[in-house]
């Protein structure tokens, strides 16, 4: 770990300070900065959507009049009434000719309602021929038919004619004879031209948009958007200006925003809405000549209304006059105090070093010249206190010596007398016995928890018969030592006066005999007595054998199949009396038969440190039973052992197996 002097810290202060003095002045200045932004951009869109109405307003408001007056001629009401008559026609056309030239996009129509005939002249040679008829079952044409039966004098309308194949800002004003509707006439801006100078703002972050009363878009900058033949009556939900918004979010103030405007059409309505997913400003005024809405939106965040290139010479100017303030304060921290200290703290080493006759650096009249002075004092005292316990320490170091001498020749005999009583213990278990009568149709895995333990096994030649099992006295260590010698007298006394042949007489009598010994005996009550035992008399003749147990269980398996045969729930010496009966098997070829004491079933290991438990324990039968007895030792033990891992032996382990063909 990197070391901080006090230079550091000094400096780490005072860069704290400034940062604890700083954030909440940035943070002000921060959110002021933002106010100014919104004020300035709010004035922006405003400025820009009044300066886009009027740009918007004049060429079509001009178009719209020029419409009007070719609509309300005499001679356009002439020639619709007889569309046949040369004179009429010949009239009209020279007249209409003289209206295109003043038009601004330099192109008008007119179509007939009686006949449904279509009439478009522009800049190319006149004609007076008709480019196509109205039907009114084509969708196509259906903008004409809608516009002759709206109540309204005129309509404008965006729309791509594919049949003369231009896409122009129409203005239909209807050519009325009293109440009748002879047909339409009007203009038609050129979207490339006029619209397309309006959409391209060229600031970035601002999107102007036409839309309609209804809020269907009659202008954008991606084509795409725009709902086509809307103004005549061809909306169709599409194009709507609403579905711009993120899940409709500000729709409300939107449309409030746009009445408002209609409501005022000299104001300039405001509102926040959300687009791709950035909060962005909408400016609304209203054209109620064109009966058209001039939006303006603004991405605050993208949009240059605010110049912001003072702010790197202002941060890059705070950043050198923080460093200037380090440098200074830094000078400052070692010429008066780290000087000083630094010579006191070479002192106070040589010091600590065994060296007290250094001489100690003169104090000033400050804080550090009283230490300085103080650390003297100290170092005096240092001094007689490191003699007088260098004296109790060779003193103490003696007493120890001898201590640590008493402590190892006690535990010496301690470790001997465990050894010895580990040796009495395996002396006294029937190894050569069972080897010698059994041979190769047996094993057993004893497995202590310490040097000495409490399980033990058993085993009695009847002639050609004999008695075998496990015993599991209370405790381990030195006191489960203790009780195996005591449960091992009692159960060859039972063996001695029952007989091999009767596994339950000898326990029954064995619960006996460690109840009579224990019953003068003063115990604690905590003290645990009780011995947990399992034996098995095998008739070789009759291929019988009789189980009887105490807490103990014998299992039997060939491999596929698993039987368990429980003994009494009541162990030998509880508190209350057993009952214990011989359970009669017919040995069968190829079978196996295990007893086995708790230490092996309660082993803790795996992942969660659960006991080994008689799921795993009676599939690890079935798995190995078919093995030969020698290989299944190898496998419990290398199982036992993979479970437990590096956690510690919880019990004494006892299994004892045999197996006759």
């Amino acid at each position: 770990m990197a070391k901080w002097g006090l230079r550091k810290k000094s400096l780490m202060a005072l860069l704290l300070a400034c940062l604890v003095a700083l954030a909440p002045a940035a943070l002000i200045g921060w959110q002021v900065l933002d106010g100014v932004k919104e004020h300035f951009g709010r004035a922006f869109a405003d400025n820009f959507t009044q300066l886009n109405r009027q740009r918007v307003l004049a060429p079509v408001s001009r178009e719209l009049a020029l419409s009007q007056r070719l609509a309300d001629s005499e001679v356009t009401r002439r020639w619709l009434r007889n569309e046949s008559d040369p004179a009429a026609r010949e009239l009209f056309f020279r007249e209409a000719d003289g209206y295109r030239r003043d038009l601004l996009g330099r192109a008008y129509f007119i179509a007939s309602a009686a006949t449904g005939n279509y009439y478009f002249n522009d800049d190319k040679p006149l004609s007076d021929a008709p480019r196509y008829t109205l039907n009114p079952g084509a969708a196509d044409d259906g903008w004409f038919y809608a516009s002759l039966k709206s109540p309204s004098r005129y309509n404008i309308n965006v729309n791509p004619d594919l049949k003369i194949k231009t896409t122009k800002v129409w203005i239909n004003v209807q050519v009325r004879d009293g109440d009748r509707v002879l047909g339409l006439t009007g203009a038609g801006l050129d979207v490339g031209g006029f619209l397309k100078e309006f959409v391209n703002s060229g600031q970035p972050g601002v999107t102007p948009i036409i839309v309609d009363e209804e809020g269907a878009i009659q202008a954008h900058m991606n084509p795409a958007l725009i709902a086509y033949n809307s103004g005549a009556g061809g909306a169709t939900g599409k194009g709507m200006v609403f579905n711009l918004l993120d899940a409709g979010e500000g729709r409300a103030d939107l449309l409030a925003a746009m009445r408002a405007a209609q409501a005022d059409p000299q104001s300039v309505q405001s509102a926040w809405v959300k687009m791709d997913g950035v909060r962005q400003l909408v400016s609304v005024a209203y054209m109620p000549e064109l009966h058209w809405h001039v939006m303006t939106v603004v991405d605050l965040g993208a949009a240059r209304v605010l110049e912001t290139g003072w702010l790197w010479p202002a941060a890059i100017g705070l950043v050198v006059l923080f460093a200037a303030m380090l440098l200074c304060f830094g000078y400052a921290i070692e010429r008066l105090m780290l000087r000083p200290l630094r010579r006191l703290q070479q002192s106070a080493r040589a010091i600590a070093d065994g060296s007290y006759d250094v001489r100690l650096p003169p104090g000033g009249q400050d804080e550090i010249g009283d230490l300085s002075r103080a650390f003297g004092v100290m170092a005096d005292k240092v001094r007689k206190h490191t003699a007088e316990l260098e004296t109790k320490v060779r003193e103490r170091t003696s007493e120890l010596e001898d201590a640590n001498r008493a402590m190892a020749a006690a535990h010496k005999k301690i470790d001997d007398s465990i050894d010895y009583a580990s040796l009495i213990q395996r002396a006294i278990l029937p190894d050569r016995q069972l080897t010698q009568s059994l041979g190769a149709h047996h094993f057993v895995l004893w497995k202590p928890r310490d040097v000495v333990g409490g399980d033990f096994y058993v085993f009695r030649s009847d002639g050609a018969n004999c008695l075998l099992g496990i015993m599991d006295c209370a405790g381990h260590g030195v006191p489960g030592a203790l009780m195996t010698m005591l449960a091992r007298a009692a159960i060859d006394l039972a063996i001695t006066e029952v007989g091999p042949g009767d596994p339950a007489g000898i326990l029954t009598r064995t619960d006996n005999a460690i109840r009579a010994m224990l019953a003068d005996a003063q115990l604690p009550r905590a003290l645990a007595t009780n011995t947990d035992a399992g034996l098995v008399y095998i008739d070789r003749q009759t291929g019988r054998l009789l189980y009887a147990g105490a807490k103990i269980s014998l299992y039997a398996s060939d491999g596929q199949t698993l039987r368990e045969v429980p003994g009494a729930k009541r162990a030998l010496g509880d508190k209350r009396v057993g009952v214990y009966e011989n359970i009669a098997l017919q040995m069968e070829p190829g079978w196996t038969y295990y007893l086995a004491t708790d230490g092996f079933l309660d082993q803790a290991g795996g992942e969660h440190g659960f006991g080994f438990g008689n799921t795993r324990f009676a599939e690890m039968l079935k798995t190995h039973a078919g093995r030969p007895l020698t290989e299944q030792a190898s496998a419990f033990t290398q199982a036992l052992a993979e479970y437990q891992g590096g956690r510690p032996q919880r019990d004494d382990i006892t299994l004892l197996s045999f197996r006759f063909e």
